[in-house]
């Protein structure tokens, strides 16, 4: 039917979707005022959440199957990762300390919540992508305040208790309400009728969330973005070169350690930042240029997933030796 084609567009074609979502915002915000949409990204960014904790179950983190891969997706997310992101902003983005925070924000929130889809898209480990998510979700949540105060504290000023409670408000708030909404769904659908008939829609809405923030937070700054090409260049390349860190070290520890279903799995648990917690919080807590930083990570993110699993496809990537 017509409106399931429109309302599952966004999702559908990310790769398209968000550079014209940016590109229509610094059209738009270089001629027009949109500040007065900045009051509505918080409570968006909680319904962007919202869909994807329909059906989470956070008891797959007491199943002891998958061990070493949560193991080295913890390390990864919460070790490496944040560090690399310290030193590619001390090196790339030293004069534009609100840009490395941007980048910090995206190194200490993971759990992105398109890894569940693009694992079944790609041929991963289903069960094995849904712990690893819940386990970055929660645990990125309860950190993040603690690693941005002690990473970015010196840079900016970092009020730990506003990061808690936007923390709070973007995770745990649309934990509870998914959960909830769960329950009621399941009292009307069978686990098959909910997985067939309604959770194929759930990652479409958080799309057209996603593409309302993204345009909000770029528009919003267009006008200094577009009179600084500088940032522009700076940001692109310090994202570009984090990223590809990203996808050396999980190919050469997927090929290493995991089969290739599970290779997938901790590529796109690492490399899938929840990017709609990240702004919300940017947009909210620091500075514009912050938040800038964390937008533009839309441009890489799902592109360098998709052009990624082409070339794997071809070259057997991510095969085992």
């Amino acid at each position: 039917m017509k409106y399931k084609k429109i309302i599952t567009f966004p999702a559908k074609n990310l790769l398209y979707v968000i550079p014209a979502d940016i590109l229509l915002a610094l059209l738009c915000g270089a001629f027009v005022d949109t500040s007065a949409l900045k009051a509505m990204i918080l409570p968006v960014a909680v319904l962007t959440i919202y869909p994807a904790m329909i059906g989470f179950q956070p008891r797959e983190l007491l199943r002891l199957s998958d061990m070493r891969l949560m193991g080295v997706n913890l390390l990864l997310n919460f070790l490496v990762l944040p560090l690399v992101a310290f030193i590619i902003g001390a090196v790339f983005l030293r004069p534009w300390p609100d840009l490395r925070t941007g980048l910090l924000i995206m190194s200490v929130i993971p759990g992105g919540n398109m890894a569940i889809p693009f694992t079944m898209l790609f041929g991963g480990n289903v069960k094995a992508s849904i712990k690893l998510c819940a386990g970055n979700l929660l645990l990125g949540a309860t950190l993040a305040p603690l690693y941005l105060y002690v990473l970015a504290g010196t840079m900016v000023e970092v009020d730990m208790l506003q990061v808690g409670k936007i923390i709070g408000l973007v995770v745990f708030l649309p934990l509870c309400m998914g959960m909830a909404t769960y329950n009621l769904l399941r009292r009307r659908y069978s686990e098959e009728a909910f997985k067939r008939d309604i959770k194929p829609f759930l990652p479409a809405v958080s799309a057209w969330g996603l593409i309302y923030i993204v345009f909000t937070s770029i528009s919003m700054k267009a006008q200094m973005i577009l009179g600084h090409p500088e940032l522009i260049i700076q940001a692109m390349l310090s994202l570009a070169c984090w990223y590809v860190c990203i996808f050396v070290m999980c190919v050469m520890l997927g090929r290493l350690w995991f089969s290739r279903s599970d290779a997938v799995s901790l590529l796109l648990n690492v490399e899938l930042r929840n990017l709609a917690i990240a702004i919300g919080l940017a947009v909210t807590a620091f500075s514009s240029q912050t938040a800038m930083m964390v937008a533009m990570g839309f441009l890489f993110q799902q592109q360098f997933a998709i052009w990624f699993f082409k070339l794997e496809k071809q070259f057997h990537l991510l095969d085992a030796k």
